[in-house]
């Protein structure tokens, strides 16, 4: 049985049905990411999970209970939000303790709970200071640590880092990750930011509309995607689509890669068998910005690249690397390079191509071909 099961849920208001048919299963120690654009279901969810709001249909497990109609206090779930919820009048010790106070734990024990949570979250100098006279980051830590003193089955993260600034929010997320693996806590976390949900995540379930679009580990979501919008939500930037005619090549099926000047047709590597009955038909033909980076003479190929000489509209550099935009069949498309290979805008650029990780869409169904 696994820490949390989420079968079949649906959630309807007034007949718009909000959430259609969610299943989700992670086991104990797992860290669920719910990431989606705003409206897709995954707050409303994440109540029902909480007890927060009411099921319409389906079945929530939590361990080996069904927790579908038990009250938010039974479920052994704490839950930490973007607000973070503290009481401006109790110290951070008070904060943290509160929760266990309520449950008439022994002061000795509360004292024990809090001060281990304090030093798990490095926060003991801070345990005599009030809300008002800490950081964000700091008062993201107490509500953390109230949590944590509950001891429950299941975390749940709603936003947490939604109210911090950018650089917080980098060193915010390099904290939950280091608590969750010193930990081994069982975490349901939302965002609708991506690499929040690269970076934390074990497993990822992809929401849009009140549908679960894909759910499997990070990497299987961001080199596998289901569909169009997956491929184009997980990644920064945002993986190309670039409309190509597939043609057969060889004994084999490609597509054709109209650049400036030049034409190219690429072969479909790792889907070249399911593209037979697209032969002279339209795909969406999709490529990460990693997978096209600059040439280098005398360095020898592996079969799977492909090299194209191509005109640069656009270039952006981000330091560590530099973004290059050319034109393929109409669209610009967007490279990572190395600073000291890009070309200006306006010169003829030499781009290797990696087509192992190619995908190929359905332009009508917006759903993965291969």
């Amino acid at each position: 049985m696994g820490a949390l099961s989420i079968r079949n849920v649906r959630k309807s208001y007034n007949n718009v049905e909000i959430l259609k048919g969610i299943d989700i299963e992670i086991e104990k120690g797992e860290f669920l990411i719910l990431v989606g654009p705003s409206g897709c279901g995954k707050s409303t969810l994440l109540s029902m999970i909480a007890g927060l709001d009411s099921v319409t249909s389906g079945e929530i497990r939590i361990g080996d209970r069904v927790v579908n109609d038990l009250s938010p206090k039974d479920r052994d779930i704490a839950m930490v939000f973007q607000s973070y919820a503290l009481y401006p009048n109790m110290s951070v010790r008070e904060n943290i303790s509160f929760g266990l106070e309520i449950r008439k734990v022994p002061k000795a024990t509360q004292d024990e709970i809090v001060n281990r949570v304090a030093k798990t979250l490095q926060m003991e100098h801070l345990l005599d200071r009030k809300p008002s006279q800490l950081s964000g980051g700091q008062r993201q830590r107490v509500a953390m640590g109230r949590a944590i003193a509950r001891d429950p089955a299941l975390f749940l993260f709603d936003e947490p880092l939604s109210n911090l600034d950018a650089k917080l929010r980098v060193e915010m997320r390099t904290e939950i990750k280091l608590l969750h693996q010193r930990m081994g806590t069982t975490i349901v976390y939302v965002t609708h930011d991506q690499i929040e949900a690269m970076t934390l995540g074990d497993k990822i379930a992809v929401m849009k509309a009140g549908e679960l679009q894909q759910f499997g580990t990070p990497q299987q979501i961001y080199d596998n995607p289901a569909n169009l919008f997956v491929a184009s939500f997980m990644g920064s930037p945002s993986m190309n689509f670039i409309p190509a005619k597939v043609e057969s090549l060889g004994g084999g099926y490609g597509v054709r890669l109209d650049g400036g000047k030049s034409s190219y047709v690429f072969p479909a590597v790792s889907a070249d068998s399911r593209l037979k009955a697209w032969e002279g038909r339209e795909v969406v033909f999709g490529i990460r910005p990693e997978q096209i980076t600059h040439f280098q003479d005398g360095v020898p190929l592996p079969e799977h690249v492909r090299t194209a000489e191509l005109p640069v509209s656009l270039i952006e550099p981000t330091g560590p690397d530099t973004l290059v935009l050319v034109p393929i069949n109409g669209k610009g498309v967007t490279c990572r390079v190395h600073p000291a290979h890009a070309r200006q805008p306006g010169e003829t650029m030499a781009l290797n191509f990696d087509l192992s990780k190619a995908v190929f869409f359905d332009p009508a169904t917006e759903q993965r071909i291969a």
